[in-house]
């Protein structure tokens, strides 16, 4: 499936591109992005042009996010399905600059609709570090609920989070 264009009152959630890896490594490399992130912290743009590169062979759609008012790259989220769920999981990433405007929550709502009305999803989840609870209160925001503590770790190992798990069942997408 080809990844469409998504709108939102503020936002337009597109497929990422190889050429958007100046915008991505203005949050990818910024450690209070990344600090509770699965990935390390970016340290060489040819990285992230490998990573963009890498996500159409992925079972994720991933949207970056595009703020319309200035046509600016922002952040970035997916969403798929996990069989270890079952249920829809999505993440997201926002550059620092832009937090605490609700464009996160906007984004995964998006996101959301979009697997709503793509796939007829109802079931979601995501998660969250316990010390970074804004990530929650999108989740909450989302319609999801609260319910377990678990863990996750950077895909290298070198850290574990204590987190929080959400999940939800939506008849009706807000």
């Amino acid at each position: 499936m080809d990844l469409p264009f998504l709108e939102t009152e503020r936002l337009i959630l597109r497929p990422l591109r190889v050429e958007d890896a100046s915008a991505a490594f203005v949050w990818l490399s910024d450690e209070r992005v990344t600090k509770f992130m699965p990935y390390q912290t970016y340290t060489d743009i040819e990285d992230v042009r490998k990573w963009i590169d890498s996500l159409s062979r992925e079972d994720n759609y991933n949207f970056g996010f595009v703020f319309k008012e200035n046509n600016l790259l922002i952040g970035s989220g997916d969403i798929g399905y996990s069989s270890r769920t079952k249920a829809w999981e999505f993440g997201y990433n926002i550059r620092y600059d832009y937090w605490n405007r609700g464009l996160t929550t906007e984004a995964a709502k998006c996101m959301m609709k979009f697997a709503f009305d793509s796939f007829g999803a109802r079931d979601f989840s995501s998660n969250h570090a316990v010390d970074n609870p804004a990530s929650g209160k999108v989740m909450e925001k989302c319609g999801l609920v609260f319910r377990e503590y678990g863990h996750y770790s950077k895909f290298d190992g070198s850290r574990t989070f204590k987190a929080s798990f959400y999940q939800g069942h939506l008849e009706e997408l807000l």
